[in-house]
């Protein structure tokens, strides 16, 4: 009964978003520019991992990593990299 109860209302909030997105003229243009920040912030971070510009550095692909470098762009990259040599030496 609770997974029921659930998927409705997640069904209706899909809905509701998409009602939402396409009435306010948004479209798919969020997703678009949100998709493509996306796979720069992963190409900005395997440049980083895999260039040799900073020897012994890594960078995991991670959710938390990658949603940094989406939100705050290439600058995010290197709040990772100053985080990492602060912190872990």
């Amino acid at each position: 009964m609770k997974s029921i109860i659930l998927g409705s209302v997640l069904v209706v909030s899909l809905l509701g978003l998409i009602v939402v997105l396409f009435r306010k003229r948004i479209g798919l243009s969020v997703f678009t520019s949100f998709g493509i920040h996306l796979v720069l912030a992963a190409v900005g971070i395997y440049i980083v991992n895999y260039s040799g510009w900073i020897i012994g550095t890594y960078i995991p692909l991670n959710p938390a990593t990658i949603g940094t470098v989406t939100v705050l762009g290439l600058p995010g990259v290197g709040l990772i990299l100053g985080l990492k040599f602060s912190l872990f030496g």
